[in-house]
């Protein structure tokens, strides 16, 4: 596959078809590593982990003090007589 590299103002870009896109499941506006390797420019996505950023996530929710639940508590009918 072929494609021209193309003036974006200071700098220059091509085009990455859909294909290739989806082959290494990228999508538009994702963070990809570039390098350059034995003569060749190399794209790599980058995998972030499962829940990456959660915990700083919360501390801020709360730090905001939007910690408050969407929904109220609620209970079953029989919760008064249940035995723990």
């Amino acid at each position: 596959m072929r494609a021209a590299v193309r003036k974006l103002g200071n700098s220059a870009g091509v085009i990455i078809p859909r294909s290739l896109l989806n082959e290494l499941g990228v999508s538009a506006g994702d963070i990809v590593d570039v390098t350059a390797e034995e003569g060749r420019i190399v794209l790599a996505p980058i995998r972030r982990q499962a829940r990456a950023g959660w915990a700083e996530a919360s501390r801020a929710i709360v730090a905001a003090g939007n910690d408050t639940l969407v929904w109220p508590e609620f209970g079953n009918v029989e919760d008064e007589i249940l035995d723990w």
